[in-house]
């Protein structure tokens, strides 16, 4: 799984990816202080198993905290975008190819409306975000436009003068945006195009058929960046009335890196995604009062800096994962005497036998049954799996 964070310069972005990753990352209050893209690991938080048996686990990777589980998540932080990226403005194609692999999307957004389509600092509440969300979607479905358009006229040609099936072309050509058959299929009910040539869509035709495949493909999540500034909350509640089809989260990337920093160098006891921090080392006027505007402003306003809650919303609601453990009934143990080292992302809807799968590959082709853990009920193949679970694969050795 790989998300990409994408937006305008200057909005944020790169702070919001530093403050999940802790990567050394340039960070300045001009455009385009991001050009090469930035890849990091960040995380998804998630109650840990280890509570369930009253123990505590050993992760393989990530960590654990106070029974909250941090899993891996690969983000990646590509330079701002600006108007015409599409175009190649701003390094614009450059920057939205390195987007090809994400999965899904984070925005950032400066929701306090202080900086303008250029990523150039304007007065506080003068220029509207909701511009920014807009643009982001035509920049998006051009792009996708554009990758379509560049062997559009022969491979149109090629299919329908071959009578081949248009489902399967189709997912087979731009099968590296991500696309299926199902959902190729869906698009071209959808838009009423089941029927007719590739060679015969008129050029709205092929800018809708992008812009589905655009939204199915790299589906968008809005992180609504400093929220703690003057107006900005309500920038926010009136971006949630204006996009109801977006998950819209305020957040505050910078006090999130300042609660990072702060608790590695041992000044603040702090898990991420909590809504509050407790102080443990000496510390000066300066930091004393930073932080306590952070909790006042932020953490307390907001639930939480709005950072981590916006990675687990990317992971869980928009990408649809849930979290899984395996185990055994009589040891949760691995070889090496690990307790519950591991935690597996799978799409919602996952079997017993997908998870077999995900674990190793002898584990699904010699599959017997499955047994819930934390029940200790023996389940099929077909046994549908819910977040948390803790399953111990029983295969034919």
């Amino acid at each position: 799984m790989l998300i990409g964070i994408v937006g305008k310069p200057n909005c944020g972005k790169s702070t919001f990816f530093k403050a999940s990753t802790l990567a050394n990352v340039e960070i300045a209050n001009y455009p385009f202080a991001t050009i090469k893209p930035n890849k990091g690991i960040g995380f998804l938080r998630v109650e840990c198993a280890d509570k369930f048996f009253n123990t505590t686990c050993n992760p393989r990777t990530g960590y654990c905290i106070d029974h909250k589980r941090f899993v891996p998540v690969d983000l990646i932080d590509v330079a701002g975008l600006v108007p015409g990226a599409h175009e190649g403005k701003g390094m614009g194609l450059e920057f939205l190819n390195d987007l090809n692999q994400a999965d899904a999307l984070i925005h950032v957004i400066d929701v306090s409306g202080s900086t303008n389509e250029k990523g150039e600092p304007v007065s506080i509440g003068e220029y509207d975000p909701a511009e920014d969300i807009k643009f982001l979607e035509t920049e998006l479905d051009f792009w996708y436009l554009s990758i379509l358009k560049k062997s559009w006229e022969k491979f149109s040609r090629s299919v329908s003068q071959t009578n081949q099936d248009i489902v399967k072309s189709l997912h087979k050509q731009f099968s590296g945006l991500g696309s299926d058959e199902d959902m190729i299929k869906a698009i071209l009910k959808q838009l009423g195009l089941v029927e007719k040539k590739l060679s015969s869509w008129s050029d709205e035709e092929l800018l809708a058929f992008a812009s589905k495949l655009r939204k199915k493909t790299k589906p968008i999540l809005i992180a609504a960046n400093k929220a703690d500034v003057k107006g900005a909350l309500a920038n926010y509640e009136r971006l949630k009335k204006e996009f109801p089809n977006y998950i819209i989260i305020p957040c505050s990337a910078e006090s999130e890196l300042a609660l990072k920093e702060a608790s590695k160098h041992k000044l603040i006891n702090y898990v991420p995604g909590d809504d509050g921090f407790e102080l443990i080392g000496n510390l000066n006027e300066k930091q004393q009062s930073a932080l306590k505007f952070i909790d006042e402003n932020v953490l307390k306003k907001l639930g939480g800096s709005g950072v981590q809650q916006t990675i687990d919303s990317a992971v869980t609601k928009l990408l649809k994962y849930i979290h899984i453990f395996p185990g055994g009934v009589s040891k949760l143990e691995d070889k090496d005497g690990n307790r519950l080292p591991d935690c597996f992302l799978l799409k919602e809807n996952s079997t017993a036998l997908d998870f077999a799968y995900k674990v190793h590959t002898d584990l699904g082709d010699n599959f017997i049954r499955a047994v819930d853990v934390k029940i200790k009920r023996t389940v099929g193949k077909d046994h549908l799996l819910k977040a948390g679970d803790v399953i111990e694969i029983i295969a034919d050795k």
